[in-house]
C-alpha cells in the first residue's frame, strides 16, 4: 500500500470509529507494524489532521475535522451497490426508490474507469421473492421512530387471535419475504415484534413516548442479548423455590 494510501486509511479507520481506535488496531487492519502507525499519525498531525489521544491510549478524529472523504475504492463501490441492490428489491416503496436513487448517484460522480463496476457488477443478490403485503405505511413508521412518537397497532397474531396494542416502535427490520416493526409495548410492558403484514390498521399517534430513539434502541438491543444469553444459560432455581 503507497503511503499516501494509508495516511487517507488511517483517517478513515477514526472516522468511522465510535471510540478511540489504538494503534494496534490500526497496524493490524492495514498489516503494518506498530511503529509504522506511530510514525504515520505523527505525519498527520504534523498535516494538522486533528487526531487525539496518544500511543497506548488509542486515537479519536477530533469534530473539526472538515475535509470530505476521497474518491470510493472499488471495494466501496461493489459493497454500497450491493446494499443498494438489495433495499431496491426488498425495502418498502420510499426506501427502495432511495436505493435505486442512490446508485445513479453513485454512477454520476465516479470515474468513467469504474463504472463498470455498478452497470456490470461482479456481486449480486439473489431474485426477489414474493414480500408479504404490509399492514402499515412503514416509510411513516420509520419517521416516527425518528420523531419518538407512538403508534396503536391493531394486530393479528400467528393464530389469527385480534389485539390492539399501543407502541413505542424502535426498529423496522427487513427480511427476504416479509418486514417486521419492534418496539415497546404498553400492554405488554416489554418489547415485542410484530410482523407488518399482520398488523391490520394503524393510528400514528402525535404522543411523545419521552425517550430519545437512541436510548430506547440500546434498551431493545440489550433486552435481546440478555434473552439469548437466558437460552444458553440453564435456567436458575431459588433456594425457596426449591423447597416447595
Amino acid at each position: 500500500m503507497r503511503r499516501a494510501d494509508r495516511l487517507f486509511q488511517i483517517i478513515q479507520i477514526l472516522r468511522r470509529s465510535p471510540r478511540p481506535v489504538t494503534a494496534a488496531e490500526i497496524a493490524r487492519e492495514l498489516e503494518v507494524s506498530v511503529r509504522t502507525v506511530y510514525r504515520d499519525v505523527a505525519d498527520l498531525v504534523g498535516q494538522r489532521v486533528p487526531i487525539l489521544g496518544e500511543a497506548g491510549l488509542g486515537y479519536v478524529l477530533g469534530g473539526t475535522f472538515d475535509m470530505p472523504p476521497l474518491m470510493l475504492t472499488p471495494d466501496e463501490i461493489e459493497a454500497a451497490v450491493l446494499g443498494a441492490q438489495w433495499v431496491a428489491g426488498r425495502g418498502e416503496p420510499v426506501l427502495a426508490k432511495a436505493a435505486r436513487d442512490l446508485i445513479a448517484k453513485i454512477t454520476a460522480v465516479v470515474p468513467e474507469r469504474l463504472r463498470p463496476l455498478i452497470a456490470d457488477p461482479s456481486i449480486g443478490t439473489p431474485p426477489t421473492l414474493a414480500q408479504a403485503v404490509d399492514g402499515i405505511d412503514v416509510a411513516r413508521a420509520r419517521a416516527w421512530i425518528r420523531e419518538g412518537r407512538k403508534i396503536r397497532i391493531h394486530y393479528r397474531d400467528a393464530r389469527g387471535d385480534p389485539s390492539q396494542r399501543v407502541i413505542w416502535p424502535v426498529i423496522v427490520g427487513f427480511f427476504d419475504q416479509a418486514r417486521m416493526v419492534a418496539g415497546w409495548c404498553e400492554l405488554r410492558g416489554a418489547f415485542r415484534h410484530f410482523r407488518t403484514d399482520r398488523i391490520t390498521g394503524a393510528d400514528f399517534l402525535e404522543e411523545r413516548h419521552g425517550l430519545r430513539p437512541a436510548v430506547l434502541r440500546a434498551r431493545w438491543k440489550r433486552g435481546l442479548s440478555d434473552r439469548e444469553q437466558a437460552t444458553r444459560s440453564p435456567p436458575q432455581v431459588a433456594p425457596e423455590q426449591g423447597r416447595q
